[in-house]
């Protein structure tokens, strides 16, 4: 697959994705690590937290292979925390989050959000760069906030106009 971000389809997620969601998850060390029931919940709407979770699949991988990333925003309007977004490992740097966060604005700007905030490992320099590519900057830091190890934690946001 020469181009994922072209041949990606972004759709909502569904309990059937968590087995993959998870497995992408467990496979990038400095991803957050939820619970199958974290994500459940997610997907509830009749959740007291509302959240989007969006997936982003390619049709020509195996159908157990064909979800190779996912976000999830929660909402308390008009904010919303980007909790995570995830690329599987052999397909990042291919254009597929920065394609997942274009489809997450449109899905944050119809429920009439208009700030998106992030908090990411101090360390977590390819994520850093995604989020500066993605218009985020930097408003504070949270130190010694991660454990395991212990390091501070960035804080970032984008206005969406």
């Amino acid at each position: 697959m020469n181009s994922p971000a072209q041949a990606v389809r972004i759709r909502p997620m569904t309990p059937a994705d968590l087995d993959r969601v998870i497995q992408i998850e467990r496979s990038l060390q400095q991803a957050p690590h939820w619970p199958h029931s974290a994500y459940l919940a997610s997907l509830d709407p009749q959740s007291t937290q509302h959240r989007i979770a969006l997936v982003a699949t390619v049709a020509t991988l195996p159908s157990t292979q064909s979800v190779v990333a996912f976000a999830v925003a929660s909402l308390l309007p008009p904010q919303a925390e980007l909790e995570m977004i995830a690329v599987a490992p052999e397909l990042q740097r291919r254009g597929l989050a920065r394609s997942l966060f274009a489809a997450m604005v449109k899905e944050l700007k119809s429920q009439q959000i208009t700030e998106v905030i992030l908090e990411v490992r101090a360390s977590n320099h390819p994520a850093l760069a995604l989020y500066r590519h993605l218009q985020f900057v930097e408003t504070a830091r949270r130190p010694r906030y991660y454990a395991d190890p212990v390091e501070d934690a960035a804080l970032l946001a984008l206005r969406l106009a």
